[in-house]
């Protein structure tokens, strides 16, 4: 414990136990104050401790009840390395909430080399894992592209996807530019994930390209709890001389 604050030794003496296996998900932790007599430190030490497990994901606090061993998260995970990858929400249950042509805001615009309030095709999808959301796909695309056409995102194939419709319409996508981050939950997306505004959120905004014009853009947006994105990485063996 030298040099350590004795917040972060009272934690990992929680922290190991669960991670572990020895504390299963839903035990109650020790008290605040039994915590503190165990281990002869302050009630706030034992509080910042058990504050710092909860910010881990590791503990959930209960008003008027306690601390709990969260149970374990189901993971699902999005592969981005094949033709099929960006298509929505798979490998999730998907439900289609309708595509809608609205005006572009100031952030998509700029992705799609647009002008503010110029008309998009925007589609929204939902993954849900039984029954419960996990993750919202929302697309945009420029209506110029097909509109008048059968090619348009609302007469599409439920989860069909892009590279083939659009190759339909004589819209060759030949470029894929994807972005990881991480932010806050808005929204309307926090009411869709039944989640709270301004959670941690992974996002993937993920723009196809016909050469160097932008024909599609779309955001995959869910809980860092449960959402994990699946990169397999060819290489290319050295040549023997």
């Amino acid at each position: 414990m030298t040099g350590q604050p004795r917040y972060l030794w009272v934690a990992e003496l929680l922290r190991r136990p669960i991670l572990n296996g020895e504390y299963a998900p839903g035990t109650r932790l020790p008290s605040r104050s039994r915590l503190a007599r165990t281990h002869h430190v302050s009630e706030q030490v034992s509080r910042h401790a058990l504050r710092l497990l909860v910010s881990e994901g590791l503990v959930e606090a209960r008003p008027g009840s306690g601390y709990y061993v969260r149970p374990v998260p189901q993971i699902h995970r999005f592969s981005r390395t094949d033709r099929s990858s960006g298509s929505g929400v798979d490998p999730l249950d998907r439900e289609d909430l309708g595509t809608l042509t609205v005006r572009v805001g100031d952030l998509v615009a700029r992705r799609l080399t647009l002008r503010d309030g110029d008309p998009v095709y925007r589609t929204r999808c939902l993954g849900t894992a039984n029954g419960a959301p996990v993750a919202l796909h929302t697309a945009w695309e420029p209506v110029v592209l097909t509109q008048g056409t059968l090619r348009t995102p609302a007469d599409a194939d439920p989860g069909s996807g892009v590279l083939d419709r659009l190759g339909a319409a004589g819209v060759i996508i030949d470029r894929v530019v994807e972005e990881v981050g991480v932010r806050p939950l808005r929204e309307p997306e926090a009411s869709l994930l039944k989640l709270a505004p301004g959670r941690p959120a992974l996002v993937v905004e993920r723009t196809h390209y016909n050469g160097q014009r932008p024909v599609e853009t779309s955001d995959l947006v869910g809980s860092v709890e449960h959402c994990r994105l699946l990169y397999r990485l060819s290489l290319a063996r050295p040549q023997r001389r």
